[in-house]
């Protein structure tokens, strides 16, 4: 056994043998009393010499580590009944106070009626097939009718998980899967997932020209220079990889299945702009006229929307453990748009 997995399994034990020591006086209160009923216990003597924000990462695991250096940072944590910060150090028998409780910043939305067409649904998460047109989060020129809207509708309890338990999200105009969390550790541990890249995610995208192989797409992606409502592929950006294979093959345009290894915004939709193979409909990172059958070029300007659909998706359930995966069947207007493009293919023929 290498030294690296030694010290691993070495941390791992330690922090369950700190754990079995102190859950039995933590006594974790639940959603709705966040507000009033505070965690406190005494830093166990293991801990000494360690910081305070690496203390609270090993006694309460359950939340990440951005999470607790914002409760420290809102003077949500006491220490010795004052405020303190992640730095200070402790030498075990302090008090420590923790308030669990959410920004209120990120909570100024209200409950609204929506339907949602919701797939799977447990006491943890919630799956749901987002319909094209449906914002998810509350932002410029859409404060209300969004999905986060309607989840605070569906589910009461989510007004005090941050962002409602969203943890990933869908453009406007693209349709399909996502997964919501419902409690405060499950958003942690899908959050961890997505960082870990372990989230399956696939799409169908259908595209502009002729796509001959597969491929995978490794670009870095950030703010666009320039016009900052839009991403780009840039030197400085964050790593982002899409792998695509082809699905159905048109004269002029193609159907691709794309996988993503990360999840930057837009990247769909930019890598494949930047390999000059531009989703149709696509109104933001198409630029110019795009070559296309002639038979074809009424029927694709036509579509309204960016050709994109969350056609798959794949976790580890973050409570038991076992894989789960998910499938929406593409929705019924690009249905018709490859029946049409189909149609017209055809009659050349």
């Amino acid at each position: 056994m290498n030294s690296r997995i030694k010290v691993k399994l070495w941390r791992m034990a330690e922090s369950k043998k700190i754990l079995s020591n102190y859950t039995a006086n933590l006594s974790v209160p639940s959603l709705l009393t966040l507000k009033t009923a505070p965690l406190s216990f005494k830093v166990p003597d293991e801990c000494a010499g360690m910081r305070l924000d690496q203390v609270l990462a090993k006694l309460l695991p359950e939340y990440s580590r951005s999470r607790l250096q914002d409760w420290i940072t809102q003077q949500q944590v006491k220490l010795d009944g004052a405020a303190t910060t992640s730095k200070q150090k402790v030498w075990g028998g302090e008090a420590i106070e923790v308030m669990l409780q959410s920004n209120p910043a990120e909570q100024p939305y209200q409950a609204e009626d929506i339907e949602l067409n919701i797939l799977f649904e447990d006491d943890s998460i919630l799956i749901i097939n987002k319909l094209a047109g449906l914002v998810v989060h509350p932002g410029s020129g859409n404060w209300n009718g969004t999905l986060l809207n309607a989840l605070l509708h569906h589910a009461p309890q989510l007004s005090e998980i941050p962002r409602a338990g969203i943890v990933h999200r869908l453009d406007k105009d693209t349709s399909g899967l996502l997964v919501v969390a419902k409690t405060l550790t499950t958003q942690t541990a899908l959050v961890r997932q997505l960082q870990a890249r372990s989230v399956q995610r696939e799409y169908y995208a259908l595209v502009y020209g002729e796509v001959v192989r597969a491929g995978t797409v490794n670009a870095p992606i950030g703010r666009h220079p320039t016009l900052r409502t839009k991403m780009a592929v840039v030197e400085d950006g964050k790593p982002a990889i899409t792998h695509y294979t082809i699905a159905e093959r048109f004269p002029g345009c193609t159907l691709l299945r794309c996988k993503l290894e990360t999840g930057r915004t837009h990247q769909i939709r930019v890598h494949l702009a930047y390999i000059r193979h531009p989703l149709i409909g696509d109104s933001v990172y198409i630029k110019g006229a795009q070559k296309c059958a002639p038979h074809l070029r009424q029927i694709l300007a036509a579509f309204p929307r960016q050709a994109l659909h969350a056609t798959q998706l794949g976790l580890e359930h973050p409570i038991t453990g076992e894989w789960l995966e998910w499938q929406a069947p593409m929705p019924n207007d690009i249905m018709q748009l490859l029946k049409n493009i189909r149609s017209a293919s055809n009659e050349l023929a």
